[in-house]
């Protein structure tokens, strides 16, 4: 896993002015977005970046507050005018995050979470070598299809899929800086937080040798 070494120039770093920037990614079922959402409810100096997607919205997904919802003509256009800090396609559909929308996050001094995959967050990271990107972990595969399954909205075909992806994306987890496993919630958050707090205070936070060693097992399959 990455142990860069601490720039003393970049923003926010002694007398913070701008806020920080924060990567988290997990395979699909692995609980990202319930996570964030906890961490966002007890964390005011946390805000989401929201993506662009030319996905059509769930049931309960609003426009601008989920996602910005758009056109696959209209995020090509965005694309090619370099209006992306990151975008990649995903389960057929394009994701982007919106380079002028974060920026003015962070010059507001807010500390900004991007809800990414491995491909965006290895595009963020080039751009922005001081973020800190820290990726979900599902306690086992098994565990990560019955939450799949118990969300009801993909056919079997659709969750075997997901299930091939998800290990694809695991094994990418060596280019985080940070694992934490989403077996109980609350213990997770406390973690998730922690990670956080501590890149907030440029403070080294431990590598669990037994999540890297769960992270192998689970992306070889």
């Amino acid at each position: 896993m990455s142990n860069r070494p601490e720039n003393p120039n970049r923003p926010g770093h002694g007398n913070k002015q701008r806020g920080d920037l924060f990567i988290i990614a997990a395979p699909s079922g692995g609980g990202k977005t319930s996570l964030v959402n906890a961490l966002l409810k007890r964390d005011p100096r946390l805000v989401l970046s929201v993506s662009h997607t030319t996905r059509q919205p769930r049931p309960a997904e609003k426009d601008g507050q989920h996602y910005h919802f758009i056109s696959t003509a209209g995020f090509k256009q965005m694309a090619e005018r370099g209006d992306f800090m990151e975008h990649a396609r995903v389960f057929d559909h394009y994701y982007g995050t919106n380079s002028r929308s974060v920026a003015r996050q962070l010059e507001q001094n807010q500390d900004v979470i991007l809800e990414i995959d491995w491909q965006g967050a290895r595009q963020v990271r080039t751009a922005f070598p001081d973020c800190c990107a820290i990726f979900i972990l599902p306690p086992s595969l098994e565990a990560l299809r019955e939450r799949l399954t118990g969300r009801g909205q993909d056919s079997a075909a659709v969750i075997q899929r997901r299930m091939r992806d998800a290990q694809a994306e695991i094994s990418h987890w060596a280019e985080f800086d940070q694992l934490v496993v989403n077996d109980d919630f609350d213990a997770a958050l406390e973690e998730l937080a922690g990670i956080i707090n501590d890149h907030r205070r440029q403070q080294p936070h431990s590598v669990n040798k037994n999540y890297q060693n769960l992270a192998q097992q689970l992306g070889n399959g």
